[in-house]
């Protein structure tokens, strides 16, 4: 769901693959660089065809690319609703939605771009956004608006959404954000009680975590905890917050990969001694959040972006709350965000201009109300405060501070997320592999992708 970014939870999980397969690399990179050689080759022939005029009463079709559509949860249902508005507020404009699976989505978007037949608007996770605005012919979303219509529309968000995201100070703006969220712990209050803990007292640093989950586990049948840093939707939204928190960052200020970096290892043993302690399963996201929500687990952390999916699964069964990310020792917590932004790609004027209408709408004042309070996402415009889930406080509340979602340098910065979660996240948390020997290696691959 962010991109964020499980298939259950938010929209960019639909895929789930089992922790104990071990997966190689080798065809998937050697993919990607015909691709990415394809695409460039190809920019010059993508770009925007603006000789045929259309009169502005003439209909027009787009299509949408997106890997919330046709989802089967709310936030499916809550996508499904915006489509269907703003065509009833603008009948001339047809919009023809796409699903694709969130891990492969700029792999879709790609393949388009190479056959010719590119959507008009392609909704991207955060992890994919600086690949995609690199190798692909995404438009500028202020030339396509103008000017003061594109200032008017900014001016509505929270001003530190557009700080944290790649909007913010760039050449050529390519992605309005769209559906934010940061990560939280989901937790049942029943478990809790029955553990002899304090729901009203949620853990507040990754120490208290274990200790809560060891509670669980020794008192009660169920599981202690998941954290979900291996994210079937490709993205490292979780890892890069539990390596914020823990006072580092995967690409250093000055742009260099710092995969390898002591913090790093720090983040991700913290989590892999939840696994080797017994007191968090060696299972994918889907098994994890399947043991939530029939209340064999008593804590999930994941992006909050799935509270009104598992609202929905524990009714009748478990009291479910929610808490901030845990903090390490005495640092503050950082968490950054998963989601996606919404992206132009139309080609004629017509279209374009059309797409932007959409864009525009759909993240308007009305459109964020909508996805605050029946999406679960974050309402990144100011007007829209108040119609995030009162249990999501603590989320709103760190918008003022979102950390900036960090790209790895250079054209292949996707596929770097890839072998980070890949060959690093998931042989650590899950499968005990150790930590500062996997994550020079993966480092070393990373670097070796530019």
């Amino acid at each position: 769901m962010a991109e964020s970014d499980s298939v259950d939870i938010r929209f960019d999980h639909p895929l789930h693959r089992k922790p104990v397969m071990k997966t190689h690399h080798h065809g998937r990179k050697a993919g990607w660089g015909i691709v990415l050689v394809a695409v460039t080759t190809l920019l010059a022939a993508c770009g925007q065809d603006t000789s045929a005029p259309v009169a502005a009463d003439d209909p027009v079709t787009i299509t949408f690319l997106s890997y919330t559509y046709g989802q089967t949860n709310p936030l499916g249902k809550g996508i499904e609703k915006l489509i269907n508005d703003f065509q009833t507020a603008n009948p001339k404009i047809t919009v023809k939605p796409q699903s694709v699976p969130t891990a492969d989505a700029l792999t879709k978007l790609q393949s388009e771009v190479v056959a010719g037949n590119p959507p008009d608007v392609a909704q991207i996770g955060w992890s994919k956004v600086a690949q995609a605005s690199q190798t692909l012919p995404l438009r500028s979303l202020e030339e396509v608006a103008g000017t003061d219509e594109w200032n008017k529309h900014m001016a509505g968000f929270v001003p530190s959404v557009l700080k944290a995201t790649p909007v913010a100070g760039a050449k050529k703006p390519v992605a309005m954000p769209f559906m934010m969220a940061t990560p939280v712990v989901f937790y049942n209050a029943d478990l809790f009680t029955a553990a002899g803990l304090d729901p009203a007292q949620p853990p507040k640093t990754m120490a208290q975590l274990k200790q809560a989950a060891q509670a669980i586990k020794d008192k009660t049948e169920a599981q202690g905890v998941y954290v979900s840093a291996v994210d079937p939707g490709k993205s490292d939204y979780l890892t890069q917050s539990l390596v914020n928190s823990a006072g580092g960052a995967l690409v250093s200020s000055s742009g260099e990969v710092t995969v390898d970096s002591a913090p790093v290892i720090t983040a991700l043993s913290t989590i892999q001694d939840l696994t080797k302690s017994g007191v968090q399963p060696a299972v994918d996201f889907a098994s994890a959040q399947s043991a939530f929500n029939s209340g064999k687990l008593g804590m999930l952390v994941t992006t909050g972006g799935g509270l009104l999916t598992l609202d929905a699964a524990a009714k009748g069964k478990f009291a479910l709350q929610v808490a901030p990310l845990p903090a390490f020792d005495n640092l503050p917590a950082r968490p950054t965000f998963s989601g996606s932004g919404l992206t132009i790609v139309a080609k004629d004027a017509a279209k374009a201009k059309a797409a932007w209408k959409f864009v525009q709408y759909m993240t308007n004042d009305e459109s964020f109300k909508l996805i605050a309070s029946q999406m679960g996402y974050l309402p990144l415009r100011t007007a829209a405060a108040a119609s995030a889930d009162p249990r999501l406080g603590s989320a709103v509340k760190q918008m003022a501070d979102l950390v900036p979602y960090t790209a790895f340098p250079g054209k292949q910065s996707n596929q770097g997320v890839v072998i980070l979660q890949d060959d690093a996240v998931e042989p650590i948390v899950l499968r005990g592999a150790d930590p500062t020997a996997t994550l020079r290696a993966a480092a070393a691959k990373i670097r070796g992708l530019n």
